[in-house]
């Protein structure tokens, strides 16, 4: 058995964003055909308890909507260019030793993430974007910001999340990690539906955030 976060919208927040952990049989294996196995059996352990219409927001999803809405692929427009959020926030990573590697820009998701760099330059101290210095506090601020504007920039993209009220992402671990795509679209997904504009500046996000805009 695992546990996994489901993310929903809460448009009367904050919060909100609301996570739930939902415990699920976990199918062994690294094939992504296992990891959608492991999708299938989230999504029923989570529609059991009333959390549906749900969407998978990962290169594993079997919805395409939900491979696009991956970090990996959805793309943020920056000065006529376009490139995956993923890429935009590795390459902005900032160490006490080296960053920010702007060359990630260029490339590809798995290469960006994978990069010996940022692994081998010292603790994270911040990120810089467009000449901007970005705190690490609140620590998901950044990331979401940075999601929240490549979703907007994608109107049809943002206009498909209105048809699902939780979301969930296979791969990110709470133990492991603190950004997920999953959790940025739900955030998204009840701005909007609250009728505040979800691409905030990002000053106006480290403010919610610093409020505290998820329970569960």
């Amino acid at each position: 058995m695992a546990q996994r976060p489901v993310f929903c919208p809460h448009p009367e927040g904050p919060p909100y964003v609301i996570s739930t952990q939902v415990e699920f049989a976990w199918i062994a294996g690294l094939a992504a055909s296992q990891r959608q196995k492991c999708v299938q059996s989230l999504h029923q352990a989570a529609a059991s308890r009333g959390l549906t219409p749900l969407l998978e927001i990962s290169s594993f999803s079997m919805d395409p909507l939900g491979v696009a809405l991956s970090a990996f692929n959805l793309r943020l427009q920056v000065g006529g260019k376009t490139m995956p959020v993923e890429c935009a926030f590795q390459g902005s990573k900032v160490f006490s030793q080296g960053g920010p590697f702007v060359d990630l820009y260029e490339g590809s998701s798995p290469a960006a993430r994978s990069d010996p760099r940022l692994r081998a330059s010292g603790p994270l101290t911040g990120f810089q974007w467009q000449g901007q210095v970005f705190p690490l506090n609140p620590p998901t601020a950044f990331y979401d910001w940075l999601y929240l504007t490549a979703l907007q920039q994608n109107p049809e993209l943002a206009t498909a999340l209105s048809g699902f009220n939780a979301f969930t992402d296979i791969v990110f671990n709470p133990q492991k990690s603190l950004n997920c795509q999953a959790r940025s679209a739900a955030l998204f997904s009840a701005l909007r539906r609250a009728g505040l504009k979800p691409a905030l500046s990002f000053a106006g996000l480290v403010e919610m955030e610093s409020t505290s805009f998820e329970g569960g």
